[in-house]
C-alpha cells in the first residue's frame, strides 16, 4: 500500500501564503497522479487540484491564479502552494495518489492538515 503524510497546514491571515506538503511511500511514485482535495465543517469534501504523471495540472476554478500544484518525484512529494489565500479556503486539505496515473481514480489518502486562514 501507499502511505501519504501531509504537512504544512496552520493559521495565516488572510493575503498570506502557505505551502502544503505531501510525502509518500510508493515504489513508483513518478507513475502516479497526485491531487489535493479539502473538507470545510458541513460540506462535501471538493476536488482542489491535480498533477499528471507527465506534469499537467487542472485546478479547481476557485483557486485558479492562487495555488499551485507541483511535484518532486526524487523526493516522493507533490506540493500545494497557496498564495493570496482567503478565509473561505479554510479546510482540512488532503493528498490522494491515483496509482494509474490519469487523476480519475484515487486509491489511497493522507490524513489531512488543517488550513486556517482569519480576515
Amino acid at each position: 500500500q501507499v502511505q501519504l503524510v501531509e504537512s504544512g497546514g496552520g493559521l495565516v491571515q488572510a493575503g498570506g501564503s502557505l505551502r502544503l506538503s505531501c510525502a509518500a511511500s510508493g515504489r513508483t511514485f513518478s507513475l502516479y497522479a497526485m491531487g489535493w482535495f479539502r473538507q470545510a465543517p458541513g460540506k462535501e469534501r471538493e476536488f482542489v487540484a491535480t498533477i499528471s504523471r507527465s506534469g499537467g495540472t487542472s485546478y479547481v476554478d476557485s483557486v485558479k491564479g492562487r495555488f499551485t500544484i507541483s511535484r518532486d518525484n526524487a523526493k516522493n512529494t507533490v506540493y500545494l502552494q497557496m498564495n493570496s489565500l482567503k478565509p473561505e479556503d479554510t479546510a482540512v486539505y488532503y493528498c490522494a495518489a491515483d496509482l494509474g496515473g490519469w487523476g480519475n481514480n484515487y486509491q489511497y489518502w493522507g490524513q489531512g492538515t488543517q488550513v486556517t486562514v482569519s480576515s
